[in-house]
């Protein structure tokens, strides 16, 4: 066979005559019209990207706000699997006081226009007895009869005071995402989705039970916690007080009424039933530490707390509660570990040594140094002052210490010149040496039957060697405390 000329092609074998090129064109129109134009559908077609987000369709309180996009298919092709339109809650500021609901704008939008076919006009307010909430149902003003105009704009609230919105006719919620119908939650660490998995569950029961009437640490609760909860059965009352000392319910020997209570950027809700039952719940997240206590006025028969806590700051909770006095060998998870059949002595306030014939020594005393420890015991306390050692008595469960009271810069009665201060624990901490001065912050308590009034230092309490420098630093602590 020769070569071919320009402008000729080559003939394909069966089909003399056709060029090769016409024959390429007439496959793909085939194919074609078989697998796309004319044959069966071969799955759904694709979404164009999202577009933009809409402005908030309200200028106060809650919105909407929206975005789109479009199915793009052959025409045998199955329809895009999804929604054309997303729908995202928007949190503007709070409407001034008076501004008129959204609601009732639209349906006075209706005022002195003939309905029903009829040439008498009405003054239309919103109706919430009808069936569907997202219907703009309105009602005659002066009469027994109301009317739908239709679904109401999106972005409406379903019902007074509640927190879905409608959308397209339909009453929905937003989830944690901020999308509206939206099934993601948050979980008990606060992460939207999350699986409980970056943070920790802090559950268990306080048992300790004090020697005296008065306020004893329960637990710290570290700033971060989530998902907070304290409850007892008793006549004793649960305190609250935050990292600086100030009092947020049944502190300073007040009983507090039942309520909502603001603190550390929470709310805590704090219920006493006509019995004995008592509890605290807060949401969290807590923006700073809280310290819950118990006024004991009886036996303590338990206080059962719990919250999530991040995972990295367990460590230092843990750190922080021993600095504050609050051991954590004390708060018993809630599973019941089986006992021993051996007799063994009640529980008491303080811990006990076992006898041996030579005394351990007294181990180190936590570190109780820096402002936020100042502040606490300064403000949470019933009396600072200055005093001399004079001598000190050591006893079982406790030691006691006679002083000499030379300045008071905190008191809730009046003190006298000679005064008992009693510590728990043979080690005291902080231990206070004879004959040296010490600024002091006490707290009073007094036993259940009255007899006996008592100044305790509190384990891992405020005893610091007297100088001018503390002197400045417990006024300038004064300057912090709530009045």
């Amino acid at each position: 066979m020769g070569k071919l000329r320009s402008g000729e092609a080559e003939l394909v074998p069966g089909h003399t005559g056709r060029p090769r090129p016409l024959w390429n064109l007439l496959f793909l129109l085939w194919t074609l019209l078989n697998c796309g134009w004319g044959g069966s559908a071969q799955g759904p077609g694709e979404w164009t990207p999202w577009g933009s987000w809409s402005r908030c369709s309200s200028s106060c309180g809650q919105g909407l706000s929206v975005r789109s996009r479009r199915c793009i298919r052959f025409s045998r092709e199955e329809l895009c699997w999804g929604d054309t339109h997303e729908y995202r809650l928007c949190q503007l500021p709070d409407c001034p006081p008076g501004a008129r609901p959204f609601r009732d704008l639209q349906c006075a939008l209706y005022n002195g226009h003939p309905v029903l076919g009829l040439q008498k006009t009405y003054q239309w307010v919103p109706f919430y007895g009808a069936p569907n909430q997202c219907d703009l149902n309105c009602l005659a003003m002066g009469h027994a009869f109301y009317h739908s105009f239709g679904r109401v704009l999106d972005g409406t609230p379903c019902s007074g005071g509640s927190q879905g919105l409608c959308v397209a006719g339909r009453c929905l919620s937003a989830g944690c995402d901020g999308l509206m119908g939206s099934d993601a939650r948050e979980d008990h660490c606060g992460r939207c989705g999350g699986a409980n998995d970056s943070c920790l569950f802090v559950q268990r029961v306080f048992r300790d039970t004090g020697a005296f009437t008065g306020y004893w640490n329960v637990t710290l609760i570290p700033e971060g916690a989530r998902h907070i909860y304290a409850t007892h059965r008793s006549r004793n009352r649960l305190a609250l007080i935050e990292g600086d000392g100030r009092s947020v319910l049944n502190g300073n020997w007040e009983v507090s009424p039942p309520g909502t209570y603001e603190a550390a950027g929470t709310r805590v809700v704090y219920t006493r039933a006509s019995g004995p039952e008592e509890t605290l719940r807060a949401a969290g997240p807590t923006s700073q530490d809280l310290i819950l206590q118990v006024l004991l006025q009886e036996p303590n028969p338990g206080i059962e707390f719990e919250f999530w806590l991040p995972r990295e700051r367990y460590g230092p909770f843990q750190e922080q509660a021993q600095a504050l006095g609050l051991s954590l060998r004390q708060l018993l998870p809630l599973e019941v570990e089986p006992q021993s059949s051996e007799p063994h002595e009640a529980p008491s306030a303080f811990p006990t040594q076992t006898p041996n014939s030579t005394p351990d020594p007294c181990p180190p005393c936590p570190d109780t140094r820096g402002r936020a420890h100042r502040l606490l015991h300064y403000c949470g306390s019933d009396f600072v002052f200055r005093a001399r050692v004079l001598g000190h008595l050591r006893q079982t469960q406790e030691t006691r210490y006679e002083v000499r009271v030379q300045l008071v810069y905190k008191n809730r009665s009046p003190l006298q010149a000679l005064e008992y201060v009693w510590a728990p624990g043979r080690c005291p901490c902080p231990p206070m040496a004879l004959h040296r001065e010490y600024l002091l912050a006490a707290q009073r308590l007094i036993s259940p039957d009255g007899t006996q009034d008592r100044l305790l230092l509190p384990h891992a309490g405020y005893a610091r060697p007297w100088s001018p420098a503390e002197d400045s630093r417990a006024r300038l602590a004064a300057r912090h405390c709530p009045v």
